[in-house]
């Protein structure tokens, strides 16, 4: 519209239909109140068939030569039932097809945005009509030509690529998430939607119990500098990973393709990340030997010292260890934050669930049989008449079994690898979190979030539902 590109605003109807001033190309009189508060036609409000207070303007510019194009930007309080069905039912009744529709709603504010093809002839009568119905349902109206041009350039931006970015935190900063919206921007990613995954968090206290609060938003993006071939998705992932470094946020970048909404199975380490302990540092403390094993736990996560190895050293110094010290030490297993609901919801919508662990099979059957767990495994411990022997019981369960075991589950379920999540914290998860097509490095050394796709520190493991799309 010409007067849309010399920069006038677009008409608000809400000021049309309570007898107010209007700018833009569209201009109109003011109508003054009829009686008993009833607003006159303020399009056509002289005799019939006869139009006043419309100023002559530039010929319109037409999707066809019969149909125009128009974007309907509606605001108003919190949406009620009724709303919507008075807006389309007005539009229902002349020659109008609906070509786009979006809306939104933030604490007592409704946005809704309805694109629409009117016939040329009739699109005063229906924007008119639109108005004063939606002013009887106490909202505000405004409408946008749309050229042909602009339309067919919104039609290709339907090709370009598409991510999610979710953005997670216990309460969510302005200056961390500043930060995440400022990079997407300099990558050439546009921000077309944003809805929250989370519940609203009470000021009188956590809705949350004992877990305590979180907040989840997840960012629909589209680009990328300007090309399909133009985004680096890793060199964004690691400056997104920079930015967790030094903020209680987590940011996970992901495609937003069809396997994203497909995940079939869920993979976890045991230590540290489906339980709050290394359940061998627990061990040692009974044996007397614990900080001399917790150090080698330790360096082994970070990935200091060879896994097979460190495993062996630390199985010598639990040499002799009584057998009856595992079942106090299973009976009071510390779960993490959020597995149980985890496990619960990703179990009702038909996952498979495994444990891949360095740690030992008798905690993880604990775990199987309490959460319904479909594959276990993990290490043997030796024992002989009642005392561990410090030997090490069949292969050890290290990361590249941990990868290989991945592999062969995800064939057995006749599944992608794309369709398999894996989630650990240490050097020995990597590996799996790699090759698995969301990997989740929970509450990890930064060395592993470094590897990993996805890094979750601020909530517990539910937060996984939130990459999921999962809303509360």
């Amino acid at each position: 519209h010409e007067g849309s590109r010399r920069g006038h605003r677009a008409p608000c109807w809400d000021t049309v239909a309570a007898g107010g001033d209007c700018t833009g190309p569209y201009h109109h009189r003011p109508a003054s109140r009829g009686k008993k508060g009833r607003f006159p036609d303020a399009i056509g409000a002289g005799k019939r068939g006869q139009r006043i207070g419309v100023r002559e303007t530039p010929p319109r510019p037409l999707c066809s030569m019969s149909r125009q194009i128009f974007l309907l930007s509606i605001a108003g309080m919190r949406s009620i039932p009724g709303q919507m069905a008075a807006i389309t039912e007005t539009l229902g009744q002349h020659d109008v097809a609906i070509l786009d529709m979006g809306q939104s709603e933030i604490h007592d504010t409704l946005n809704l945005a309805i694109m629409i093809e009117c016939p040329a002839d009739l699109d005063l009568v229906v924007l008119k009509e639109v108005v004063f119905r939606a002013h009887e349902q106490g909202l505000k109206v405004e409408f946008t030509p749309i050229t042909t041009s602009d339309y067919e350039r919104w039609v290709q931006l339907e090709r370009v690529p598409r991510f999610i970015v979710t953005v997670v935190s216990r309460t969510c900063k302005a200056g961390p998430f500043g930060k995440v919206t400022r990079l997407l921007a300099e990558s050439g990613l546009n921000i077309d939607g944003i809805p929250r995954l989370s519940r609203i968090n009470s000021k009188q206290g956590s809705t949350w119990g004992a877990g305590g609060k979180r907040f989840a938003l997840q960012l629909e993006v589209s680009g990328g500098a300007g090309s399909v071939m133009g985004l680096n998705v890793d060199k964004l992932r690691e400056d997104l990973f920079k930015i967790t470094l030094g903020s209680a946020i987590d940011v996970g970048f992901q495609d937003d393709d069809l396997f994203r909404r497909n995940r079939r199975m869920v993979l976890f380490d045991m230590d540290s990340t489906l339980i709050q302990c290394e359940v061998i540092d627990e061990l040692a403390k009974h044996a007397g030997v614990g900080k001399a094993v917790a150090d080698i736990t330790e360096a082994a996560m970070r990935g200091e010292i060879d896994f097979q190895e460190s495993f062996r050293q630390r199985m010598r110094l639990l040499k002799g260890m009584d057998e009856s010290v595992l079942k106090g030490i299973a009976d009071n297993l510390p779960v993490t934050e959020g597995a149980p609901r985890l496990i619960a919801t990703l179990k009702r919508l038909g996952y498979k669930i495994g444990i891949l662990s360095g740690g030992f099979t008798y905690f993880a059957h604990r775990l199987q049989k309490a959460f319904g767990i479909d594959y276990v495994f993990a290490n043997e411990l030796d024992f002989q008449d009642g005392k561990l022997t410090g030997e090490v019981k069949g292969d050890i369960v290290d990361g590249n079994r941990k990868a290989e075991l991945l592999q062969e589950l995800a064939k057995k379920e006749g599944i992608t690898l794309k369709q398999v999540i894996a989630v650990g914290d240490g050097a020995n998860d990597i590996p799996m979190l790699k090759l698995a097509g969301l990997g989740v490095a929970f509450h990890a050394k930064p060395r592993v979030k470094e590897q990993a796709q996805v890094g979750i520190s601020t909530v517990g493991l539910d937060g996984i539902l939130y990459l999921l799309g999962i809303c509360e």
